[in-house]
């Protein structure tokens, strides 16, 4: 028996207490395209069973069930999606530091896909930095496991905790997302919009999609725009909705002009 086996059969165990795994379920955000004017992806955040913040959740995490509520989470949220005819693309939120081995910890995720007849190559995963990730070299090797089977892989929260340009040009993520604490009041900010445009330049001179999260005024979209950036998500356009996807419809009237992201 490989260690590839050993591996396996370790992770399947630290899973396997998800049958006394607390409940929850999830609400979705939507991430919106400029230049179609129309929903790019769904962001899947969890939420109590009866919509409570995720704090209510995460406070229930412990060392114990961290991998079980990490594969929990990724099951739950396309069941969902798929319950709710989702016809976007999927972002998933995942703990690296919860998983053993990529090849291993996908299982679920993909056996949850082919169950619920979900599209696999429709889930981003979204890298959460809750806990410092010390071992690039695993975060690498779970990046490469998740593009072999055809997913994206995001790098959330950029801009602040441990999302700097050293790990940017060690990981090369698909995508980025730059932090809301960039974003808040960035139209009354000449630093702030440097910062938001110069992103925007290294990211398509890189060819990483960026998004912006926590766009929340229209003068904060104006920023956005005036960079040619054309993936936002905030509550401008849509606040998290439990057990529910937003429509292209109520959207559509909030994105304005049909952005073009040439410049």
């Amino acid at each position: 028996m490989g260690d590839t086996s050993i591996a396996e059969q370790r992770t399947c165990a630290a899973c396997g207490t998800a049958i006394g795994l607390f409940p929850f379920s999830m609400a979705f955000q939507p991430i919106v395209d400029l230049e179609r004017c129309e929903i790019h992806a769904h962001e899947a955040l969890v939420r109590g069973p009866t919509g409570s913040p995720a704090r209510t959740v995460l406070d229930q995490v412990t060392n114990e069930n961290r991998y079980a509520f990490d594969q929990a989470c990724r099951v739950k949220a396309i069941e969902l999606a798929a319950r709710l005819g989702l016809q976007t693309r999927l972002s998933i939120n995942f703990l690296p530091n919860a998983v053993y081995d990529p090849r291993a910890c996908i299982r679920q995720t993909l056996d949850a896909a082919q169950r619920t007849g979900f599209p696999s190559n429709r889930i981003i995963f979204e890298i959460v930095e809750g806990e410092q990730i010390a071992d690039d070299a695993h975060l690498l090797g779970i990046i490469r496991e998740y593009r072999r089977q055809g997913f994206a892989v995001a790098l959330d929260d950029f801009g602040t905790g441990y999302s700097g340009l050293a790990r940017l040009a060690r990981l090369q993520p698909d995508i980025i997302k730059l932090d809301r604490v960039l974003v808040a009041g960035c139209d009354k900010s000449p630093v702030q919009r440097s910062i938001i445009g110069a992103t925007a330049l290294l990211c398509r001179d890189m060819g990483v999609k960026l998004v912006v999260e926590g766009v929340e005024t229209a003068a904060e979209l104006d920023v956005v725009r005036a960079a040619h950036i054309r993936f936002v998500q905030g509550f401008y356009f849509a606040q998290p909705a439990f057990e529910y996807v937003t429509q292209a419809h109520d959207i559509k009237a909030l994105c304005g002009p049909a952005l073009s992201t040439a410049g």
